[in-house]
């Protein structure tokens, strides 16, 4: 370096020091004021379960006010995942989403629609819950095995309807990636939430749905609903009789729904370090477990190295599927 550089560094020096030393400050006193967390959906929801005990916990521990934001619409909380992107990334806007965060960009390019968001620009936090999806059927209906439904639907292609929440949600791609393992087609019925999905093969209308154990657990006990099959790699305690597919032969199915915390990508590390240490705090709140518990999920917590791994596998799975899907209105 000549005298001239030298002195030019010298110059800029005391500058870049004052700079790192404000926001070394700033960060010091993180979080100064409210902090949103947005929810992406409709309050009852998977994510919105997710995300209030999650918020009254962080609000302890951080001393300041989480508010719940739920930003719902744009077809599977694209809408919601866009804002969160778009914000400053400053800690005080943080988003608790589900695994269609990678699916939504994936369906707005099928269509060659403008993407409204991408997955990079955001940066995992903490994974919270994780529970497997579960084909279920009418408890009236004639298949007492996921191979008996299968060999049915074999024999009757695109004549067995199903239900979901809408296309390229959660449920939708649960089911067709069953479906594409197992060489069959179904008849896919979209509705305008996983309520009235859930009303309908209630009411007849369709004759399978999958969704979460929480959701399917009390329909199963009152006698109205049979569970046939578990997307999850493992069997799960509140239906320790159900197998999994991959026990069944369909070794390409696995499918969660996750919900997880996460903030923007270019979010300082001081802060995303706070935020992580307050949600390994969050989670062994027995609040916090008292409330999933009574839903129906069990905290599935990952830390954001982990759950970073996970959403980058889980993503691939998702993505895949998305394509084999094709364009569907």
């Amino acid at each position: 370096m000549n005298r001239r550089e030298l002195l030019k560094a010298a110059a800029v020096l005391p500058l870049a020091q004052a700079a790192c030393s404000r926001s070394s400050f700033a960060q010091a006193l993180y979080p100064s004021r409210n902090i949103t967390m947005i929810v992406p959906f409709p309050a009852g929801g998977q994510a919105d379960l997710a995300a209030r005990p999650v918020a009254t916990a962080l609000e302890r521990i951080l001393g300041k006010p989480v508010i719940v934001d739920n930003r719902a619409g744009g077809g599977g909380g694209s809408v919601g995942n866009a804002a969160a992107a778009r914000a400053e990334p400053d800690g005080y806007t943080l988003l608790m989403t589900l695994s269609s965060l990678a699916v939504l960009p994936e369906a707005d390019r099928l269509f060659d629609r403008p993407v409204a968001y991408e997955v990079s620009q955001f940066m995992p936090i903490a994974r919270v819950l994780a529970d497997p999806t579960l084909l279920a059927v009418p408890a009236s209906a004639p298949w007492r095995t996921a191979q008996d439904f299968v060999e049915d639907a074999k024999k009757r292609p695109g004549q067995i309807a199903y239900g979901s929440p809408r296309p390229y949600g959660t449920l939708h791609v649960a089911m067709e990636m069953f479906a594409s393992s197992a060489g069959i087609k179904l008849l896919h019925v979209p509705f305008r939430g996983a309520g009235p999905a859930l009303t309908a093969i209630l009411g007849g209308t369709v004759q399978a749905i999958t969704a979460a154990p929480g959701t399917l657990k009390p329909q199963v006990e009152d006698g109205r609903l049979r569970v046939l099959g578990n997307c999850g790699a493992q069997r799960i305690a509140s239906f320790p009789d159900v197998p999994t597919f991959q026990e069944l032969g369909y070794k390409d199915v696995e499918f969660y729904i996750w919900a997880g915390l996460f903030a923007q990508s270019a979010l300082p590390a001081p802060i995303a370090i706070r935020l992580r240490e307050a949600m390994a705090q969050v989670m062994t709140s027995p609040d916090v477990l008292k409330a999933f518990e009574t839903s129906g999920s069990l905290v599935a917590y990952q830390d954001a190295p982990a759950f970073s791994e996970f959403v980058a596998t889980d993503s691939k799975r998702l993505i895949a599927a998305v394509k084999k899907i094709g364009k569907v209105e």
